[in-house]
């Protein structure tokens, strides 16, 4: 047996031979005057949510509006597929580098990148032969996409109590959709008398503004070792002695909770469908100024379903987590279905062909046929939000060790992204719309019923403590669950 693989079975085994009774956490005094708001954990989310409105915000409304807002979609499309591909293969190690360097670092490390990306269309709108910048651009964005959201993962499921989960998920959720909205309502507002079918350079210098904002915000929010959750336990952070250390917490993540695996079709999932929703449908059959109208109720839907499911059902006292959990998988998977037979019936009228040919015909908001048009739209960003509210909160029901979801949130992101990488690149190709559109909604089907395992047999009603098995690496004490932080801790 190999030195790693004597490691990884020792820290596998280690926390079934403790005492649990003798196991506590030790609760401490909350910040008193203007630090206890500051140090809120609900104060340092929310930051976290304002640095992803800024960001990731602006490439949601960019995306949105379909080929990044330019009549022709391919470079856009194969950036995107440069983005998610180099994102997928950073993001599996990106929870290693996290937990090396500390959330708050990665987290700046990774904004900087859609600031570039935004640059890149802003180039393309006044030198148009520059597609080629546009593509270049979207491997680098992708690394620092794996950086940014592996912090976030890590930082948003550690900073609640168990009890609070949902809420916190959604309140994260709700912010950073915020930037799609106001995105999408730049986008709107600025290219109302716009009949080019593209964006004007005014919507690409709004973006870029607020993109160089995002970067500076991780500058003011609070180191993660320093916070207290509500219950006074503190978010203790690992830090690994080597980077050896921190990769073999890849295979001790896997070994000590198999029963990830069973969500890693639904990790691939969870941004496939962005592609036939927003250039394969909204890109394709909409005028420029229905796009962004589109994509300004598309996000604000993301809105209200991440608060419905989150607070309302994954997060309700009167019930038990268990039940909850079976509640959560019942309702994104009704939802699948109903937007996707929905969606069916639409994408049978129409096809690439078609769309692409001169003088085709953009349906805009004032015609008749485009409120029913929209409120697919509607109904696709409540099961964008319930969908992935849902993947955190069952992650976050697994473990309460920041070390262990920011693996977990590598693993999620990494395989997100190679499911985008893998459609962008069809969609760049001239697949057809209707085989995207079967793929996605088989996809997502399948990524419940394997889930659906998981959840029966995983999830319980509280986090047990050989859960925190990464806690206890290269010598390190765990961070022991405390009694007091149970499903009716406040």
């Amino acid at each position: 047996m190999s030195d790693a693989q004597a490691e990884v079975e020792k820290l596998g085994s280690s926390s079934s031979s403790e005492d649990s009774g003798s196991q506590r956490a030790e609760i401490f005094d909350r910040p008193t005057g203007w630090r206890r708001y500051y140090y809120h954990p609900i104060t340092q989310v929310s930051m976290l949510g304002f640095v992803c409105f800024m960001c990731p915000g602006m490439f949601n409304a960019l995306t949105g509006l379909g080929g990044g807002g330019q009549v022709n979609s391919k470079d856009s499309a194969n950036s995107n597929a440069g983005v998610y591909a180099t994102f997928a293969f950073f993001g599996f190690f990106s929870g290693s580098v996290n937990n090396v360097i500390g959330a708050r670092r990665t987290l700046m490390f990774g904004t900087w990148g859609y600031s570039l990306y935004i640059a890149s269309f802003l180039a393309v709108n006044i030198h148009p032969g520059a597609g080629a910048f546009v593509v270049a651009v979207g491997p680098i964005l992708g690394v620092c996409a794996a950086f940014l959201w592996t912090a976030q993962g890590s930082m948003m499921m550690s900073y609640p109590t168990e009890a609070q989960k949902g809420m916190f998920i959604s309140i994260f959720w709700a912010i950073f959709n915020l930037g799609g909205v106001v995105g999408s309502a730049v986008a709107f507002g600025t290219n109302f008398h716009n009949t080019a079918n593209g964006v004007g350079n005014g919507t690409y210098v709004g973006f870029l503004i607020l993109t160089l904002i995002g970067i500076f915000i991780p500058l003011f929010m609070a180191n993660p070792d320093k916070m207290i959750r509500t219950d006074g336990t503190r978010v203790n952070l690992v830090r690994h002695p080597s980077w050896k250390t921190e990769f073999l917490s890849l295979f001790v993540a896997l070994k000590t909770d198999p029963w990830i695996l069973l969500l890693f079709p639904m990790f691939f999932a969870s941004n496939y469908f962005y592609t036939w929703q927003f250039n394969d449908y909204n890109g394709a059959i909409f005028n420029i100024r229905t796009r962004g109208l589109n994509n300004f109720m598309y996000w604000t839907s993301q809105i209200f379903g991440s608060v419905f499911i989150g607070y309302f059902v994954l997060d309700l006292k009167r019930v038990r987590r268990r039940v909850r959990a079976l509640y959560g998988w019942v309702i994104v998977f009704f939802m699948v279905f109903v937007v996707h037979v929905w969606a069916y019936f639409y994408q049978k009228t129409y096809t690439r062909a078609q769309e692409a040919a001169k003088g085709a015909y953009k349906i805009d908001f004032l015609d008749k046929n485009y409120a029913a048009h929209v409120w697919l739209m509607i109904f696709y960003g409540f099961l964008d939000s319930m969908w992935q509210t849902y993947a955190y909160w069952l992650m976050g029901a697994m473990s309460n060790d920041p070390a262990k979801l920011a693996v977990f949130t590598g693993f999620y992101k990494s395989l997100q992204s190679a499911g985008a990488a893998g459609v962008w690149s069809a969609d760049g190709a001239s697949a057809p719309y209707m085989n995207i559109f079967l793929s996605t909604w088989c996809l997502t089907v399948a990524g419940m019923i394997f889930a659906a395992p998981m959840v029966y047999l995983r999830v319980t009603d509280h986090t047990e403590i050989e859960d925190e098995a990464l806690m206890q690496m290269a010598g390190v004490e765990r961070i022991e669950a405390p009694v007091v932080a149970t499903e009716e801790s406040t």
